[in-house]
């Protein structure tokens, strides 16, 4: 599904990332790991098509093709979800208008506003949400655990190929964090990528792979027995 290879990017003429070797076939679930600064939501930011991030050397390939020149806009397309870290509030945007408006632009099926909210109260129940939160504005006084919430009923909305979710569990209580894990769960025909300094949230994910970032680099992977080592001796 995602196969990243020999990648090196630069921000602002400063290496961030120095070959970068990464697959994730169809349908795992896979954990990225490691310290503050090791240039995790690098790799998701360019992986997404962040103009910021200027790849120097090596590709990245989704589902077969290489969409290393692609634009962001256009790897959505494809279908490639990235969650935000801290997501912002829009004031003025209203939820469920956006929300039906980005599942018509990428379905054939087009909804109406009655036959939306039919189609996306099984995900509200999901994420324990009530449907007061469409009259609502993006984001605005929304809670940590609401943001991510709201995060994770766009990917369900979206239904993407690749989830890549930046630190979904941060800001989480654990009821939250458990809803989240769950739900995750639950997704299928999805391949998954998640990015996390703790190992809690895998107390409900069953993870194919984990790997560990260092100073732009990937240098372990692992199955979840590595999760172990991590929480009995840290990162070094």
């Amino acid at each position: 599904m995602l196969k990243v290879k020999e990648l090196s990017v630069e921000i602002e003429n400063n290496l961030i990332l120095n070959n970068i070797n990464l697959e994730i076939p169809d349908g795992e679930i896979h954990v990225l790991m490691g310290k503050n600064g090791s240039g995790k939501s690098t790799l998701a930011q360019t992986i997404m098509g962040n103009p910021m991030c200027k790849i120097s050397s090596g590709e990245i390939y989704f589902k077969g093709k290489n969409i290393s020149d692609l634009n962001t806009e256009n790897r959505a397309k494809q279908g490639i979800f990235l969650s935000f870290q801290n997501p912002i509030e829009i004031p003025g945007v209203n939820i469920f208008g956006y929300l039906r408006t980005i599942y018509n632009q990428t379905h054939e099926n087009k909804l109406s506003p009655v036959k939306f909210r039919e189609h996306t109260k099984k995900y509200l129940e999901m994420l324990d949400l009530k449907d007061d939160i469409y009259n609502r504005f993006l984001n605005e006084g929304f809670s940590g655990g609401e943001k991510k919430k709201l995060e994770l009923l766009q990917c369900l909305v979206l239904e993407p190929r690749l989830i890549i979710l930046d630190e979904i569990d941060s800001g989480l209580d654990v009821e939250a964090l458990k809803i989240i894990g769950e739900v995750l769960n639950r997704i299928e025909n999805t391949t998954i990528l998640i990015i996390t300094h703790y190992a809690r949230i895998l107390k409900y994910l069953s993870p194919s792979r984990v790997h560990i970032m260092s100073e732009g680099t990937i240098i372990k992977s692992g199955d979840i027995n590595l999760i172990d080592q991590i929480e009995e001796k840290g990162f070094k």
